[in-house]
């Protein structure tokens, strides 16, 4: 069976084809090429300000979420999803130089009769936890509070997500504007940063309908008959080899797969924080690999080759996906980041300070490929001896 047919049997898409071609024709804001929308300043009407508005979820990382924590009783682990639906909305922001005095408004739908009211505890507290971490390097978020429903008719366990906005000065803004001759440095989504407590596989909260179906067993698929849609065929259900709890060795450390696969999404604000200020007049493109993964930037480029020769190397997790799930490489590449979430487009002269500036953070960073001119809009992603090319849609 083709991935794409397995995808779209599961009611996914890597591409979100249709979702774009919804709407292709909406307004794109002030700066079509920027990575969020950019709207004018709509209360104040100040022409130097700019708002951005943004909304995310954790996707079916709750299923997973919800999965884990009926088999181990763990509720620390929907701290993580509280993560995941944050850092969706505030890393995009990021990517338009908005990283600081951000405001927060939740929305979580549940089916009480499956989530109890200590889980909807853990999720409140767990944002005013990552707001705390983040006051310590400088930024700003503000919980606007939100909203909390009983939707069991429609959700069957829980969704978890957030709406963020944000008023920005227009000199501060950071417009795509990728060109020829500049180099792109990939930041890791794995590893243990400076302000992270455990080891982080880098899943991040893209692929992984895809992730828990081919990794775990047929079993999962009679004892936790809530975490997937009934309508579903029962040939792309949960059609791996693993349970959640099985160990994997990691660098001599054990890990179990639930706990890699629900590893929170990385935020990578505190890097923004000090290195935009710092070279921002170099810095012409910041993309967020989340959906469509490695080709992302493909959304916001025309008339360039983007080459990705020089990757940084691919963890563990998305080598046990591709193990279990027997997916080609050139498609791994499109629904997972495989070892890089965010990318910096820099003027190459500028590029060892500031990877200089990462390490202190204690990422992994480097310069992962660079821009050529080319009258056809293409990506190149080199993998060993393989070597695949993509065309925006």
């Amino acid at each position: 069976m083709s991935d794409k047919l397995k995808y779209e049997l599961r009611g996914v898409s890597a591409s979100k084809s249709e979702v774009h071609a919804a709407i292709k024709n909406l307004d794109k804001g002030l700066y079509p090429s920027a990575f969020c929308k950019i709207l004018p300043d709509i209360s104040a009407k100040d022409p130097s300000y700019v708002n951005i508005m943004h909304a995310d979820t954790a996707g079916t990382k709750t299923s997973l979420a919800f999965m884990y924590w009926k088999e181990t009783g763990d509720l620390n682990i929907w701290e993580g999803i509280v993560q995941d639906a944050i850092v969706m909305n505030v890393d995009d922001m990021a990517c338009v130089g908005c990283f600081d005095n951000i405001v927060l408004s939740s929305t979580v739908g549940r089916n009480k009769n499956l989530i109890n009211g200590e889980v909807i505890k853990t999720i409140i507290n767990a944002a005013v936890t990552f707001k705390e971490k983040m006051n310590e390097f400088g930024i700003n978020l503000h919980l606007a509070g939100g909203e909390t429903a009983d939707v069991g008719d429609i959700v069957r366990s829980l969704d978890v997500g957030f709406t963020t906005f944000a008023r920005l000065k227009k000199e501060d803004l950071v417009v795509n504007n990728i060109k020829e001759g500049q180099v792109i440095i990939g930041l890791a989504s794995y590893g243990k940063s400076t302000y992270e407590d455990v080891y982080n596989s880098g899943i991040g909260s893209n692929g992984l309908t895809s992730a828990r179906h081919d990794v775990l067993d047929k079993s999962h698929l009679t004892r936790f008959k809530d975490s997937y849609d009934p309508n579903t065929p029962e040939e792309v259900l949960y059609t791996g080899t693993k349970k959640l709890t099985d160990l994997v060795s990691i660098d001599g450390e054990s890990y179990k797969v639930g706990d890699l696969l629900l590893s929170p999404t990385r935020t990578y604000l505190p890097v923004f924080k000090k290195i935009i200020p710092m070279f921002k007049k170099h810095i012409h493109g910041i993309i967020h690999c989340t959906g469509g993964a490695q080709t992302k930037v493909l959304k916001f480029v025309k008339g360039v080759h983007i080459i990705k020769n020089n990757l940084l190397p691919i963890p563990p997790v998305f080598k046990l996906i591709q193990l279990e799930s027997g997916t080609d490489l050139k498609e791994m590449y499109q629904v997972f980041n495989m070892g890089h979430r965010m990318e910096f487009y820099v003027d190459e002269k500028a590029a060892p300070q500031i990877l200089e500036e990462i390490a202190k953070f204690e990422i992994e960073a480097q310069i992962i490929g660079r821009v050529a001119s080319s009258e056809q809009t293409k990506l190149t992603i080199s993998s060993g001896e393989k070597s695949f090319e993509y065309l925006p849609e």
